[in-house]
């Protein structure tokens, strides 16, 4: 049996979760209803920088901070803001969003375009040092 295309599973998780365009997902957050989450791998944090005040939780360790019975549970993950994932080009964040969509988390959307697109509009980064 042949394995399913990841752009299959990310065309999925696209049709059951919530997309938000750039400028939605901004006046969310500006308004301290929503807050941006980082899901990239840390060392493309360090070579390009992130959407300014956004939270790091990388991809691969999501899950295990967002559950409280988890041992890696993070707190600033556990807010009743809506968590507003981001990626390199949006299908890291669709997939992401779906899985904790199926955990249970109700307040959760992804960011259309990822940080690829924030970036090609001249938004602001934040970078260390």
């Amino acid at each position: 049996m042949p394995i399913t295309p990841v752009s299959d599973l990310v065309a999925a998780a696209k049709a059951e979760i919530t997309t938000l365009s750039m400028d939605a997902a901004q006046a969310q957050v500006d308004a301290g209803e929503a807050v941006f989450v980082d899901i990239r791998d840390v060392r493309e944090l360090q070579r390009e920088g992130k959407v300014p005040g956004a939270v790091h939780a990388p991809r691969g360790m999501l899950e295990f901070w967002i559950d409280p019975a988890s041992p890696y549970h993070r707190a600033e993950l556990a807010t009743d803001k809506t968590l507003i994932l981001y990626c390199g080009g949006a299908w890291r964040s669709a997939l992401a969003a779906k899985a904790l969509q199926d955990m249970g988390v109700e307040n959760v959307a992804e960011m259309d375009g990822g940080f690829a697109a924030w970036k090609a509009e001249e938004r602001p980064i934040e970078t260390k040092g």
